[in-house]
């Protein structure tokens, strides 16, 4: 018998380091491996990720996936901001990683099975984005979930600006995005951002529940209700996420995105009143070093 080709591997052939990637009992888990730096994504991560679910949508021993952060800190706390610094340089090649970044996003909504956050710790930025794209969500009831974006020199449109008016609806998307205050997993879970709200004593406990009432049902029925399911985020997301990507890697080289990344790496807070005064008083707030280039005035 001739042996088939579109079929899982087993998870240790694989040799991951930026995550880990576990399958057992109908169940694949994909663990965020960064805890020193609070789970932050990296191109390796992005990688790493994007090659396990795809074994896990081809693996047919797997019903569900499950996605969290390793420690008990932080799910995860979106773009590594060291590695961002070096697209302060070369805008274009932020494209590129934000193209990764996209496929990963699309592998993990179009899986063609339910997915799983596991939110162990706080969520942040990117890291929310990745609790959107799942299906439904656990949480320990101490964590707190951010959006950072218009604080920290970007736009979260991988995800929250499209589907945060879907899931919590409009006014609340706006306070989120345009606040970026902590919404602890109380208000998480009143708002509709998680589906569960539990002690961190019983998380696991009531990850594996969902998961077992996830496994007992159809799976290709399960495919198709989800697929039909996703057309308003696919909606959004298409007609968003090419521009999208073009808007943030040309501002890549604007003072806002210099001046949040900077003080992230300085550890401390970007100065709002320097961008505001120079916007105030007309000093070429977007250019760097206020001044734009000779050539052309």
């Amino acid at each position: 018998m001739t042996e088939r080709e579109y079929v899982g591997k087993p998870a240790a052939e694989f040799g991951f380091t930026a995550i880990h990637y576990e399958k057992a009992d109908y169940r694949a888990t994909i663990t965020i491996n960064r805890p020193k730096v609070l789970n932050a994504v990296n191109h390796a991560v992005i990688e790493e990720m994007s090659v396990a679910l795809k074994d896990s949508s081809w693996d047919d021993s797997v019903a569900v996936v499950v996605l969290t952060g390793a420690g008990d800190r932080a799910f995860c706390t979106g773009a590594d901001l060291i590695e961002q610094e070096e697209f302060l340089q070369r805008p274009r090649d932020y494209w590129k990683w934000m193209g990764d970044f996209i496929e990963l996003h699309e592998r993990l909504r179009n899986l063609g099975k339910p997915t799983v956050a596991r939110l162990n710790g706080i969520v942040v930025g990117g890291g929310n984005e990745f609790n959107l794209s799942c299906d439904l969500a656990v949480a320990a009831d101490d964590i707190y979930i951010r959006q950072v974006g218009t604080s920290h020199g970007s736009v979260a449109l991988a995800g929250a600006t499209q589907f945060l008016p879907l899931i919590v609806g409009d006014r609340r998307a706006r306070e989120i995005l345009l606040l970026n205050e902590e919404i602890p997993a109380a208000k998480a879970l009143e708002w509709g951002l998680v589906n569960y709200a539990v002690p961190r004593a019983e998380l696991d406990r009531a990850v594996d529940e969902l998961v077992g009432k996830l496994i007992a049902k159809l799976p290709e029925k399960t495919r198709y209700t989800k697929q039909q399911l996703n057309f308003w985020r696919d909606l959004s997301w298409h007609l968003t996420i090419g521009h999208g990507r073009d808007w943030l890697a040309i501002h890549n080289t604007s003072p806002e995105t210099w001046e949040g990344v900077r003080a992230f790496t300085e550890k401390r807070t970007p100065d709002y009143d320097a961008i505001r005064r120079r916007w105030a008083e007309d000093e070429s707030p977007e250019w760097l070093g206020g001044r734009p280039p000779q050539d052309a005035r």
